[in-house]
């Protein structure tokens, strides 16, 4: 028997496959499962922004940061920060919530969960929009326990409404924060020669933070970006696609508590 040497490159059939995996999110409430499907407009109806919509619009933003367009890492920026903003607001309110749990006394309180919850699997192509379902799981536990609390009378109406509505409408806005930017083909390069494209730039996104356009400051996940000649990606055609999260149908909704 031979000793390998650990430096020999393995040969083809003895290479690895890629690795492969599967992520779910499981939902408790239908205040929770409307944030991800969104709604189309309609005569009167203003249209809003789900999951799928959010994370299809993202995609863009991540690859265009990728090809040197500052707006693009000023937008990831904007998503970092409103989903730390709106964790910590969640946490807050959550607190809140288990110290009014907790004072039932020798009352052992079990926050309420549906016996039919919404499974469904995820397949992003950036970490923000797995981010964002998680801020969606968060809201999903925080309106099981504000309906548990104001069942067993810990928490009155008005209060448990300005919970589930004040985080549902985070949530929106969170979503909505992608349908800002868009999509010129723009370099670093453009706006410090203060071209035609970056006037366009300036006029429908405003302008770019200096330590952003300088790349001093990008997103904590933000993509590794990749070294471009001059010019490539005005060459590079980005489309938006049918969202990347697959759903799995469900026939009937669960019903909150």
């Amino acid at each position: 028997m031979t000793a390998e040497n650990p430096n020999s490159k393995p040969d083809d059939a003895e290479k690895l496959g890629p690795l492969r995996g599967q992520v779910w999110l499981t939902l408790q409430t239908n205040q929770a499962r409307r944030l991800i499907r969104g709604r189309n407009g309609t005569k009167g109806r203003s249209p809003i922004i789900g999951l799928g919509l959010f994370a299809d619009r993202l995609r863009l933003i991540w690859q265009a940061a990728r090809n040197d367009d500052p707006y693009a890492d000023w937008w990831l920026i904007k998503v970092h920060e409103a989903i730390t903003e709106r964790e910590a607001l969640f946490q807050r309110l959550q607190r809140d919530l288990d110290e009014r749990l907790a004072q039932m006394g020798s009352i052992e309180v079990a926050v309420a969960v549906s016996e039919r919850p919404y499974r469904m699997p995820l397949q992003f192509a950036n970490p923000y929009a797995y981010q964002a379902a998680r801020i969606v799981s968060t809201y999903d536990a925080l309106v099981c326990a504000a309906l548990t609390a104001s069942h067993i009378g810990a928490l009155d109406r008005t209060s448990r409404a300005h919970v589930i509505e004040l985080g549902a409408r985070k949530i929106r806005g969170l979503f909505m924060i992608p349908q800002g930017y868009r999509f010129l083909r723009i370099e670093r390069s453009d706006i410090r020669k203060g071209n035609e494209k970056s006037i366009q730039a300036a006029q429908l996104m405003g302008a770019v933070p200096g330590d952003v356009l300088r790349g001093e400051r990008r997103a904590p996940l933000a993509p590794t970006q990749r070294s471009l000649s001059s010019g490539f990606s005005r060459n590079l055609g980005l489309h938006s696609a049918p969202s990347a999260m697959a759903i799995t149908p469900s026939t009937k909704e669960n019903d909150d508590v």
